[in-house]
């Protein structure tokens, strides 16, 4: 819950793009929830997209949700808060990237791989938290996580 209440609806707004909804509000692990939820979306509204359409709307979703992730730390009184999850989206739908239609199991290793790179955060995912102002950074670590999932879930599919 905000520690303030957002005070008008562009406040409002932010904290409702940057939570995508209800989801960020989930009780427990609301990271995961997230990604899972940009996890099933993603066969419907971003695979079946072109590669430069996906490219665009990675951009747009790390610049929009960098501005959200912004304002909705300002709303909540807190550095990176947990409910923020739009960070999740992009990382997730980053690891997916450069893949047209998965099989479920290769979406579900792709989930798998995102949320661990996310929670570890092996260089420079950790470090790129502090290389850029407010939603920024909240965006560019799991940007970097997603990354490394890509590379994962390519060696996956080169294996099998």
């Amino acid at each position: 819950m905000p520690l303030t209440a957002p005070e008008n609806l562009s406040q409002r707004l932010a904290l409702a793009v940057s939570t995508l909804g209800p989801i960020g509000h989930l009780p427990k692990a609301p990271g995961t929830w997230g990604a899972l939820a940009a996890t099933l979306a993603a066969p419907i509204v971003f695979l079946p997209l072109s590669l430069p359409l996906r490219l665009l709307v990675l951009v747009a979703i790390f610049h929009l949700g960098s501005m959200a992730a912004g304002s909705a730390e300002k709303s909540l009184g807190r550095k990176d808060p947990g409910q923020v999850i739009i960070d999740e989206l992009l990382g997730q739908w980053a690891v997916l990237l450069p893949f047209t239609l998965l099989p479920w199991w290769q979406l579900l290793i792709g989930f798998a791989l995102f949320r661990f790179f996310d929670i570890v955060k092996p260089w420079p995912v950790r470090a790129s938290e502090t290389w850029l102002a407010q939603g920024y950074g909240v965006m560019l670590d799991d940007l970097f996580a997603g990354l490394y999932g890509a590379l994962g879930l390519a060696v996956v599919r080169f294996l099998v």
